[in-house]
């Protein structure tokens, strides 16, 4: 089964996308950047489902960043899921490897099908 890490400082988004991704997938969970990097090299997910403003010295960017530039973790796929709702935030994220980016308040089920979808 795969693995899906969710990482957002929100407990809540973490138990929707958990609750709506728990069936199909092993869901693995994360409070902030740092202990995400510790669970992406320790799991090695398939996914991240990341937000970029976390609490701690180590945002989302910082993970998606670290994910893509390590020879090992670079082709997990990982969709920024966040408030920062700006065109030039979605820009950045993708030029930075981001493969998608929903703005919060998101639909559970635009992610849910999204990744089914790349992860078929």
């Amino acid at each position: 089964m795969d693995h899906i890490l969710i990482v957002d400082d929100h407990a809540d988004i973490r138990k929707l996308l958990g609750i709506t991704l728990g069936k199909r997938f092993e869901i693995i969970e994360a409070q902030d950047g740092e202990t995400a990097l510790m669970l992406i090299e320790r799991f090695r997910p398939r996914l991240v489902l990341l937000d970029i403003m976390m609490p701690g010295a180590v945002d989302g960017l910082k993970v998606l960043d670290t994910i893509k530039s390590n020879p090992h973790t670079r082709d997990t796929i990982v969709a920024m899921v966040t408030a920062r709702g700006q065109q030039a935030d979605s820009e950045e994220a993708k030029r930075r490897g981001a493969d998608a980016y929903f703005v919060k308040p998101f639909s559970p089920l635009k992610v849910v099908a999204w990744v089914q979808e790349v992860l078929q």
